[in-house]
């Protein structure tokens, strides 16, 4: 059942866009004639006729269109009729096109705010992380840093956490020898190894049989991450040198020594680089009896465990008052889909690979557990998110796309006249075709990733 609520909640948000279209055109005297549920590939399921305009349901059912006499070749409608859709001035054109976009906004905040009204409270986005429970073998140096189970994690080295998402790749990235150091940290301990052994140079092998002596106070890399990793709105890539796997064996030599007798292998600066493979200290700042602590530094272990069981809970924000209700749905809508408008960027930049987009079965899928766990609220929030999403991918000027039908209207604006319609014609079916592309690979990643569960 919170399967079926989800589609309907998609297939709620396809018709909001195309009653956008159709409500704006029939308001500028657009004839309308088809009214599409779905893609016109494969078989129609379904079609009847409501007033002049045929009602279709589609078997393809990820998008809907709305259909003018000017889509059709044989209409017989005259040339200059002023209930063509390209009869009409550019300014309301460009408001037909729109409007989809404009109803999916509008959806989208109708949405959040039934929400603020029937919960009165909407979700912050931020968690409260605890450790409820200390797992580690009593060797692990969580023991030694003060942590107490109940601790409310407020910072891991200095970043603000606030989901587990950004524990946790914290973390993972301080993992014991996880073979990437920065270049800053390798000089330092380069610069403290020569100090102690003023007689070898950097790239020079170590005659065998020498004995090195080893700094102390080792440099090491401490793991941060921007407010949009940690949100996770982009992957966390830590940069720096790779350390060859060729000097594990060193690492191996190196831990927890003073002294390293050289087996006529290794350079000074390998040294300093296995030096500084080692350990990734994790510093956290919890809250405790009211109480800000900083504890001492934990070492995660090569698989980046530090050995404790994570628990959250989500703080949610009061909507009892009208206006309450007004603003906290605005700074919700807001916040979501400036963070989703940045991970969009980060798709067309690389930064997210293509495999990890996904698209309506997946969020079916996702959708319909939130509402099992969390119930129906939490279906109608993401509903709402996905209407933003409909809205920002829709005005991308893309051929094919409302945004694109947008930039020729444009053109045609400042040109004075419109584009030749089978240049039009031949750009947009191009772009469509990619577009069908694209949705089919999407929904072959949507599949592999419930497979993989």
């Amino acid at each position: 059942m919170s399967i079926i609520i989800m589609i309907l909640l998609l297939s709620l948000l396809i018709l909001v866009h195309e009653a956008g279209h159709f409500l704006a055109a029939r308001a500028f005297g657009v004839r309308v004639d088809k009214f599409g549920f779905g893609l016109p590939i494969g078989p129609t399921l379904y079609k009847t006729k409501v007033g002049n305009v045929e009602v279709l349901v589609h078997a393809f059912l990820l998008g809907g269109y709305v259909s003018f006499p000017d889509d059709e070749k044989d209409c017989d409608l005259p040339k200059d009729s002023p209930e063509r859709f390209v009869n009409k001035p550019v300014w309301q054109r460009a408001i037909v096109v729109t409007a989809g976009v404009i109803a999916n906004v509008i959806c989208a905040v109708a949405l959040v705010m039934l929400v603020a009204i029937v919960s009165h409270k909407l979700p912050s986005g931020d968690y409260e992380i605890y450790a409820s429970e200390i797992s580690a073998p009593k060797t692990a140096s969580i023991w030694q840093s003060g942590l107490k189970e109940g601790d409310r994690i407020l910072k891991a080295n200095g970043c603000e956490i606030n989901n587990a998402y950004s524990l946790i790749t914290i973390v993972k990235n301080s993992a014991k020898s996880n073979g990437i150091v920065s270049e800053k940290t390798v000089n330092e301990n380069y610069e403290k190894l020569k100090d102690l052994n003023p007689g070898l140079s950097k790239d020079e092998i170590i005659p065998e049989g020498i004995a090195i002596r080893l700094p102390e106070d080792i440099s090491a890399d401490v793991i941060t991450m921007d407010k949009y990793a940690l949100k996770g709105a982009k992957y966390f890539k830590k940069e720096g040198i790779t350390v060859d796997k060729s000097l594990n064996e060193l690492k191996k030599m190196l831990d927890n020594k003073n002294v390293y007798t050289s087996d006529g292998k290794y350079t000074m600066y390998d040294v300093a680089k296995a030096l500084s493979d080692n350990i990734h200290p994790i510093t956290l700042t919890v809250l405790r009896d009211g109480d800000t602590i900083e504890l001492k530094p934990i070492y995660p272990d090569s698989d980046g465990v530090i050995g404790i069981v994570i628990g959250s809970k989500q703080t949610m924000i009061e909507t009892r008052t009208p206006v309450a209700v007004v603003k906290e749905s605005c700074v919700y809508l807001w916040d979501n889909t400036y963070m989703m408008m940045y991970s969009l960027g980060q798709l067309f930049t690389g930064n997210i690979p293509l495999k990890d987009m996904h698209g309506v079965v997946a969020i079916t899928k996702i959708g319909g557990d939130m509402i099992e766990k969390s119930g129906k609220s939490s279906g109608i929030l993401l509903a709402a998110l996905i209407s933003m999403n409909l809205a920002i991918l829709n005005i991308l000027p893309i051929p094919a796309l409302d945004g694109g039908h947008l930039m020729f209207l444009i053109i045609e604006k400042i040109m004075g006249r419109p584009l030749d319609e089978k240049i039009i014609e031949i750009i947009s079916s191009i772009f469509f075709s990619l577009l069908i592309i694209l949705m089919i690979f999407v929904v072959f990643n949507d599949i592999t990733l419930l497979i993989r569960k």
